[in-house]
């Protein structure tokens, strides 16, 4: 099967397709170009995608990232940001294997085209004049031959005449012997000009044209193979990602499996633990026994009728209420600071030593008003609730109050502080060690400069290493002051008292401004709350009952003494003034809240800064 024997005389249809294949193989070229433009398009949006949706640095999306489900989510978008790259990947290669090789492959098919047909145009051209020269040849022949067949006739014509001279006849003789002599060598020239035509035609026909086509058989059929090549190319080159796509989603599927609904629960456990108690049990008040009215400013009082009734709780309460407790303990939670010491000053001499930011002084109330406050309340169950509520959103209010906080934390809770405090002791830590590696990189340089002059001064670098060496020494100041309070914090945790509950108490009602739903409740120093004053029910209750209550009771026993390190002007209720040096005795220690009572006599005592003073407890005490 030839296209040179089969297509001898379509030399013009061939021309025709060829043609169209060279552009069928250009639109098969735009084809790969456009699904290269789509792979790209495609990868680069599945990347913006990624990065959308990755944790912005130095944010709290990134402490999220802290639980295996959303770790889990991140190694997604880490996978579909090496899926897109497998796209990139099948962009580049069609590009390079596919539409680069065969925009070349048509440049040179166009060019081999043109050839074939210039060659096949010219042989054609070659075969016409031959042609044309035939018939040249056989019409002077005709020509000759008609004028051979005139001049004899008209020779035999004068020889008949009898009135034509015998010389006008041998003219004529000649004149047509010449005429035949030219019609013979017409003759033989039309010959011998058919002949070669003939020859030429042949070879035109059974040898020319036939290689001609055959060459452009052959260019058309590898430009068939090419496309199917090509083709072929374009679907392996798919298949060759398939394996690492099959590998992202591998890992996509592993890292779903990975998550840990129980490891997540325990990490919301830490990362919102107080550290306080649950408040007790709330003990049982009779109120059957009668009490009378006193109209003294130390009894409580109430002017509005002996109208009786009984308070009804129908809510849980937190902690115990606290007109029932000893007188000392009393008094000092009705007088104990509501907000967290000042820091200590800056030097230990008493002229450098302010009083940090005071709690906001409160209006001294007798005793008996506060009594006669609780005991004609009445409860409101919402309250309770509220309470509850205001509880619950603790940990939001610590997260406002973070960034405005103390330097030792000691505005969080024990748990979170103690987690503050690691977590700044790792990173002073890592800048220590970032440092050192700083410093040994500048000793090296020194060495290498002290052994060879001319690479460099090596008093260049001392001013450089006496910085990172005064920089170390400041951090490892810094790392020894919070690992100090990070001590301090782990050796109260384990201790759950009745005034570990009390803290926790008082940093509701610090954070009442964002969750106080009963504006009026009133908070008792040990985390139980109190209703406001009701204007319907009123109890009598004698003033002597509470007096034989409270004056049996004796002072707190003394647990160690203490000495004052800085000087410390108490201004508020329940704070005591101390000065620098001074020793006092130690009646409660710190239990979270930054304060320690101290008694200076048996009629003073109150509350200071524990980081005022310096603590010697009475280990016997401490153990009973």
């Amino acid at each position: 099967m030839s296209w040179g024997t089969e297509l001898w005389d379509q030399f013009d249809n061939l021309e025709k397709h060829t043609q169209w294949g060279i552009d069928v193989l250009e639109k098969y070229i735009k084809f790969v170009k456009e699904r290269t433009e789509i792979e790209l398009s495609y990868a680069k949006q599945l990347r913006n995608l990624s990065k959308k949706y990755q944790p912005k640095k130095n944010s709290k999306e990134e402490e999220e990232y802290r639980y295996t489900s959303t770790r889990a989510f991140l190694a997604t978008l880490n996978e579909m940001n090496d899926y897109a790259g497998q796209h990139e990947v099948i962009s580049e290669n069609m590009t390079s294997l596919i539409t680069g090789e065969l925009t070349r492959y048509v440049q040179e098919l166009k060019q081999e085209r043109k050839s074939h047909f210039h060659d096949g145009r010219k042989a054609q051209q070659h075969i016409e004049t031959c042609w044309k020269q035939l018939e040249a040849s056989k019409r002077r022949f005709e020509r000759d031959c008609k004028e051979a067949d005139r001049a004899q006739q008209y020779f035999e014509k004068m020889d008949a005449d009898i009135n034509v001279t015998k010389a006008d006849v041998e003219k004529a003789r000649q004149q047509a012997q010449l005429r035949h002599q030219m019609a013979e060598d017409s003759k033989a020239e039309y010959s011998s000009t058919l002949q070669k035509f003939n020859s030429e035609q042949h070879d035109h026909y059974y040898t020319h044209i036939p290689n001609i086509f055959q060459k452009i058989q052959e260019m058309e059929e590898r430009r068939i193979v090419r496309i199917g090549e090509s083709m072929k190319t374009f679907a392996e080159v798919d298949r060759q990602v398939i394996p690492i796509i099959g590998k992202c989603l591998d890992e996509i599927t592993k890292a779903a499996e990975s998550i840990d609904h129980k490891n997540d629960s325990q990490l919301v456990i830490e990362a919102f633990k107080s550290g306080f108690e649950p408040p007790g049990d709330i003990d049982f008040e009779d109120f059957t026994q009668p009490m009378k009215r006193t109209v003294s400013e130390s009894s409580l009082s109430n002017s509005r009728g002996d109208g009786k009734s009984e308070p009804k709780f129908g809510g849980k309460s937190k902690g115990k209420l606290w007109p029932f407790i000893k007188k000392n303990k009393l008094m000092s939670l009705l007088t104990s600071p509501h907000q967290p010491p000042p820091p200590p000053p800056a030097s230990a001499s008493p002229s450098a030593v302010p009083n940090g930011p005071q709690s906001p002084k409160q209006q001294k109330e007798p005793l008996s008003h506060r009594f006669n406050e609780f005991m004609t309340s009445k409860p409101k169950i919402h309250c309770f609730r509220s309470l509850k509520r205001g509880i619950t959103l603790n940990t939001q209010v610590w997260s406002l109050i973070e960034g405005a906080g103390p330097e030792d934390f000691s505005n969080l809770p024990p748990e979170q502080r103690r987690k503050k405090l690691q977590q700044k002791v790792d990173e002073l830590n890592k800048d220590i060690q970032k440092e050192m590696d700083q410093r040994d990189a500048l000793t090296k340089m020194k060495d290498v400069y002290i052994k060879n002059p001319q690479m460099g001064d090596p008093a260049s670098v001392d001013h450089r290493l006496a910085e990172l060496g005064q920089n170390i020494e400041k951090l490892r100041i810094e790392v020894q002051k919070f690992e100090g309070w990070l001590a301090e914090v782990e050796g109260r945790l384990p201790m759950r008292t009745e005034q570990a509950r009390r803290q926790s108490g008082l940093y509701e009602a610090q954070n009442s401004s964002a969750v106080n739903s009963c504006a009026q409740d009133r908070e008792s120093p040990d985390g139980s709350y109190t209703e406001e004053q009701s204007q319907e029910t009123e109890m009598k209750v004698p003033a002597t009952d509470f007096d034989d209550e409270f004056d049996d009771e004796e002072p707190l026993p003394t647990i160690g003494t203490c000495k004052a390190l800085y000087t410390f002007e108490g201004q508020n209720e329940g704070t005591i003034s101390v000065a620098e040096g001074e020793m006092l005795y130690v009646i409660e220690e710190d239990k979270g809240d930054g304060w320690t009572r101290i008694r200076r006599n048996e009629d003073e005592e109150g509350y200071v800064p524990t980081s005022y003073v310096e603590v010697y407890l009475d280990k016997n005490a401490k153990d009973s």
